[in-house]
């Protein structure tokens, strides 16, 4: 399969998930499994959804939503993190690839304490359960 490199990144439409892979990521994903509610402007309408988080890193997430979203769009979030607390609230994403109901997001803006929040999650899931 022959990939382009396109300079209009909102014009991006993936028809594989791979569109964001391994290789392009600056930051790992970690799979983890846990709720998320999402919402933004699409053509002047509110749009609302929520789905799964289904992998996870310091820089962005993937997600499988029940909203479709377009690349390019910027969408505030609620992480259900599995930890009992509060949602961690995420102000500014933006959509980086779709794929159905599929889609990669980056984070733009994380509080101070909502970054430490998330950092602490991931070393959780990173070190081994006995």
């Amino acid at each position: 399969m022959k990939h382009l490199k396109v300079e209009n990144q909102s014009s991006i439409h993936s028809p594989h998930r791979s569109q964001m892979s391994a290789e392009q990521r600056r930051i790992p994903r970690t799979p983890v499994s846990f709720g998320l509610m999402y919402s933004g402007i699409s053509r002047n309408d509110v749009l609302m959804g929520d789905g799964t988080v289904i992998d996870l890193s310091e820089g962005g997430l993937g997600i499988r939503g029940n909203q479709p979203v377009k690349v390019g769009m910027e969408l505030t979030m609620f992480l259900y993190l599995p930890d009992g607390n509060d949602p961690l609230f995420v102000l500014e994403t933006s959509v980086a690839w779709t794929a159905g109901s599929l889609f990669g997001v980056t984070f733009k803006k994380l509080s101070l304490r909502e970054g430490n929040r998330l950092r602490s999650f991931l070393r959780a899931q990173s070190v081994p359960q006995m």
